[in-house]
């Protein structure tokens, strides 16, 4: 049983991200994807004044989310669960929480992108009420190439 299973949910905390938690972020990114961002991507975006979020249960970082504002709208760039820490709810804990950040904000819809072999964001962003709205080709580095990205909408935010 790894230390993530031990932890129940309710004691996971979400706050916001700061400049010194990018290296603790990159010790996940690095875990979590084949290409991941670097600390450059994550440190620029807090400074241009992007939305950033931890997931956190004591000291230990189990997730991430990153998002840009335009006028009405918000663009999900990147969200990670901790490898260790995938399979438990985690990821839909954070969605809810962005889902519910952004409706406090008045924003009318969030857009993000997902890459069409990543059956478990899919299902999840689907059950969460996001529905695809286009395609963007080549878009994510790939081993063989470029993957394409799924781009999907969920407006209205419901209560």
């Amino acid at each position: 049983m790894n230390q993530a299973e031990r932890i129940p949910l309710q004691d996971f905390r979400i706050r916001p991200m700061r400049l010194e938690d990018v290296p603790a972020i990159m010790q996940v990114e690095i875990l979590a994807y084949e290409f991941p961002w670097s600390a450059g991507i994550f440190s620029d975006c807090l400074r241009s004044g992007y939305q950033g979020w931890l997931l956190q249960s004591g000291g230990q970082l189990g997730g991430y989310a990153m998002l840009a504002y335009g006028v009405d709208e918000a663009h999900l760039l990147n969200i990670c669960i901790a490898p260790d820490w995938q399979g438990r709810g985690l990821g839909r804990h954070l969605m809810r929480h962005i889902l519910a950040s952004t409706r406090q904000q008045g924003v009318a819809s969030v857009l993000l992108e997902v890459r069409p072999s990543n059956p478990h964001a899919l299902s999840l962003y689907q059950s969460l009420g996001f529905v695809e709205i286009g395609r963007r080709p080549r878009y994510y580095p790939a081993r063989e190439g470029r993957e394409e990205a799924i781009v999907m909408r969920r407006g209205g935010m419901p209560g």
